[in-house]
């Protein structure tokens, strides 16, 4: 079996866990090393059970707590040239086991851990996709303003997809953010929309995925009640029904509970 457990999810910080017999990883870190233990003491997960950690890019909500936890947890940290580079020159890597990801897959425990490029405002940005031993997959692509083929690609056929819909665009345009901001997130190396996320929706589920999570969003520029509408309706006009055709969840600030499957 598989496990996905959002730790946390938004602006405020981003952590994911994923289990396959009984052997974790962390996708990301970006609450401190205490909050992160908080949390999956709360979902039943051993720290001792910990494989390793690995970033998807360097913005403080993804790596706040990297340094303190990877030490205290005594794992390896994965990323890519590019992130490495901020973290190391920054302080995040400071008695950290910090290792590049490889062209092909990392093996941790029953997991085969790969990563894909995603179009962010990043020193060198990814994605990941977890190849789980009992033949499960579970793709993550948050920070990204748009789904670019090698995103789509990389992630297709996945059992479960965690995408990230970020902010509502009406709501992103009437509020209060200075406007050079509104367009940074809205750019194509900004944040995926709620529309542009469930665009991708449909084709993923016509290509084997039955578990879509929803991350990272936006507390001023969203609400999951839109989110999740948006994707429903998405779907719904391909005639894929929830309930029958698919599972669909949306992960708050602290997080979602666990997913076995």
């Amino acid at each position: 079996m598989a496990r996905f457990c959002s730790l946390y999810s938004g602006s405020s910080g981003n952590c994911v866990a994923v289990g396959c017999g009984g052997k974790y990883i962390l996708i990301d870190a970006g609450r401190t090393a205490k909050k992160i233990r908080e949390r999956l003491r709360e979902e039943d997960i051993d720290t001792c059970d910990i494989e390793g950690i690995f970033i998807t890019h360097e913005h403080i909500d993804h790596i706040a707590g990297v340094r303190v936890l990877a030490s205290a947890l005594k794992v390896p940290v994965y990323s890519t040239e590019g992130t490495a580079e901020f973290l190391q020159e920054n302080g995040h890597a400071r008695n950290v086991d910090l290792r590049l990801m490889p062209q092909g897959q990392v093996d941790m425990g029953d997991m085969g851990v790969s990563c894909f490029a995603t179009s962010h405002d990043a020193a060198e940005s990814c994605g990941f996709r977890i190849e789980c031993g009992d033949g499960r997959s579970i793709s993550i692509a948050t920070d990204t303003g748009v789904v670019t083929p090698e995103i789509h690609s990389a992630i297709e056929g996945s059992d479960l997809v965690y995408l990230e819909s970020n902010h509502d665009i009406p709501m992103l345009y009437a509020g209060g953010y200075p406007y050079p901001l509104k367009k940074r997130i809205a750019s194509d190396r900004g944040h995926l929309s709620n529309e542009a996320c469930s665009a991708e929706l449909p084709p993923l589920a016509r290509a084997g995925t039955t578990r879509f999570v929803l991350g990272h969003l936006s507390a001023e520029n969203n609400m999951p009640i839109l989110a999740r509408q948006t994707a429903v309706q998405e779907l719904g006009k391909s005639g894929i029904r929830e309930g029958a055709d698919y599972l669909l969840a949306v992960a708050g600030i602290n997080g979602l509970r666990s997913m076995v499957f």
